[in-house]
């Protein structure tokens, strides 16, 4: 089947005005231009834009979508599994705050209770969800099924003065990190301060007592491998990062 832009945007709820734009960015282009002059697109045209539209509802900007789908043999396939499992990992994210908020709505009218660590249901599932999103792969791989299970069943079972020291610490790493990096010494007071601070919020997160300095190590040296965990402390200072790598190797000899 072919379809005139005004068809395909009909059909689609995208706006002609936006295809034209992924036409003049080379994101969707139309298979021809007939005589006169209408963008015509084919079923290919429109398996594309359904792509596009899904990466969207993800969250992906236009130009990532755009090096995605320039991918030498990309895997239309797999990139769909991924697409659902993200989008599955959503719905379960949604549900549980969905059933936090009524819970919630209940027990302000009186007609149920909620004690404080049932208030937290909903946003630790979010945590979860959103770290195995962005980083499970990597954490998986680094640190095992096991291990990351373990994990995330502790942050379950957090009572709410835990899960507020942890929003505490995470803070405190940050504030101090940059408080270090600005000072320019991975050995400094501060820097080791930042260090120690580091393991206190590990350790509430990691299974008791499977904390070592060789771990720490690891995991800091994974920060500057993955771009995805430097970007986070980079956000701090570029190069920020790496000087945490660089104090923890310190803090752990």
């Amino acid at each position: 089947m072919e379809y005139t832009v005004k068809e395909l945007a009909q059909m689609s709820g995208v706006s002609i005005r936006t295809l034209h734009y992924y036409d003049e960015i080379g994101l969707l282009q139309p298979m021809r231009i007939a005589g006169n002059g209408y963008r015509i697109y084919r079923s290919e045209e429109v398996d594309k834009l359904q792509q596009i539209l899904f990466y969207r509802e993800l969250g992906l900007s236009l130009k990532k979508i755009q090096e995605i789908l320039a991918t030498p043999d990309l895997n239309k396939e797999k990139e769909l599994e991924d697409q659902l499992l993200l989008l599955l990992q959503r719905k379960v994210q949604l549900e549980a705050l969905i059933h936090n908020i009524k819970k919630t709505i209940q027990t302000w009218k009186g007609e149920t209770t909620m004690n404080d660590a049932e208030k937290f249901e909903g946003f630790k599932q979010n945590l979860i969800d959103q770290n195995e999103q962005s980083y499970g792969k990597e954490i998986r791989e680094r640190f095992g099924d096991e291990q990351i299970e373990a994990s995330y069943a502790k942050i379950k079972g957090m009572s709410k003065e835990q899960w507020s020291k942890t929003e505490e610490l995470s803070n405190l790493i940050n504030e101090t990190l940059k408080a270090a990096f600005e000072l320019g010494d991975p050995a400094s007071e501060v820097a080791q301060k930042a260090c120690d601070l580091h393991r206190q919020w590990l350790c509430m997160y990691w299974k008791d007592g499977t904390y070592t300095k060789e771990a720490h190590k690891a995991l800091a040296e994974s920060y500057v491998i993955n771009p995805k965990f430097t970007a986070y402390y980079d956000r701090i200072a570029v190069g920020c990062t790496t000087f945490l790598r660089d104090a923890i190797a310190i803090y752990c000899r």
